[in-house]
C-alpha cells in the first residue's frame, strides 16, 4: 500500500521544492537543508533607524548555540557600510560613527558572510521580526526571497514563562507582562552587557533563549 505524507508535509515539501527553485543565487540552497540537531544561531542587528523601509544595517552580530552551550569561538561581528550617513541620534545609541563603518563591508558581501555563517540553523533573537525584516530588504534583491529558517522570538518565550505562572484568574484577564529586554535579564537572573552593540545583544539574547528552554525543561539531547 502507497504511502502518502500528511497534507501539512507535503505542502511544506512543495513549498521548499518551489523556494528553492526559485532561489536566485543557487549557492545558497544549503539554507534549505535540514538543521543540526539541537544547532540554533542568535542574532542582532544595528541600523541607521528603526524604519524598515529607509534606514540601514550598520553592524551586524550572531552566535552559534549547541544545546545548552553558546559557541563563542563560533561568533559573526560585521560592519556594514551605509550608502547613505549616519545621523547624529543614530550615533548616540551604538556609537558608531560615520568613520567607523566607512570601514564595513558592502552590504551584498555582509548578507552572503551572514547566510554561510547561519547555514540552516533556526534564528533566535529579541524582537527579531525587525532584525528579519532589515535582513530580508537586503537579501530579497540577491535571492528573490528572505531567510527561510524558522524563527523564535525570546521575548514571546518569556511571555508564555511569566503566563503560565500566574493563577487561572489572571491568566483570564490577559495580563500585561514587562517584556522590556532589561527586565526580562533580570528576572531570569542573567548578566546585562552593554547595549546596542550587535554582538552583546546577540549574546544576552542567547542566554535567555537557553535559560528559557531550561525553565520549560526542554531537553538537549534527542530523545
Amino acid at each position: 500500500m502507497k504511502r502518502w505524507l500528511s497534507p501539512p508535509r507535503w505542502v511544506a515539501r512543495v513549498k521548499r521544492e518551489w523556494l528553492v527553485y526559485h532561489l536566485g543565487l543557487p549557492e545558497f540552497r544549503f539554507m534549505f537543508d535540514a538543521p543540526p540537531d539541537f544547532e540554533w544561531v542568535s542574532l542582532d542587528c544595528e541600523t541607521t533607524g528603526l524604519n524598515v523601509r529607509t534606514d540601514e544595517i550598520i553592524s551586524i552580530g550572531a552566535v552559534r548555540i549547541a544545546g545548552n552551550r553558546i559557541l563563542t569561538s563560533e561568533r559573526l561581528e560585521l560592519l556594514v557600510r551605509p550608502e547613505r550617513g549616519v545621523s547624529a541620534d543614530s550615533v548616540r545609541v551604538h556609537r558608531l560613527r560615520e568613520r567607523d563603518v566607512a570601514q564595513g563591508l558592502p552590504i551584498e558581501e555582509a548578507m552572503k558572510q551572514l547566510m554561510h555563517f547561519i547555514g540552516s540553523r533556526p534564528l533566535v533573537g529579541y524582537y527579531l521580526e525587525f532584525d528579519v525584516a532589515m535582513l530580508n530588504r537586503a537579501i530579497w534583491p540577491m535571492l528573490g526571497q528572505g531567510l527561510p529558517q524558522p524563527k523564535i522570538e525570546v521575548s514571546g518565550m518569556y511571555y508564555d514563562y511569566k503566563f503560565r505562572q500566574l493563577p487561572p484568574y489572571q491568566q483570564q484577564a490577559r495580563p500585561e507582562i514587562d517584556l522590556r529586554f532589561n527586565t526580562l535579564m533580570q528576572e531570569l537572573q542573567l548578566p546585562v552587557y552593554e547595549a546596542h552593540d550587535a554582538l552583546n545583544d546577540a549574546m544576552m539574547a542567547a542566554l535567555a533563549f537557553i535559560k528559557l528552554r531550561q525553565l520549560r525543561g526542554e531537553s538537549d539531547q534527542p530523545h
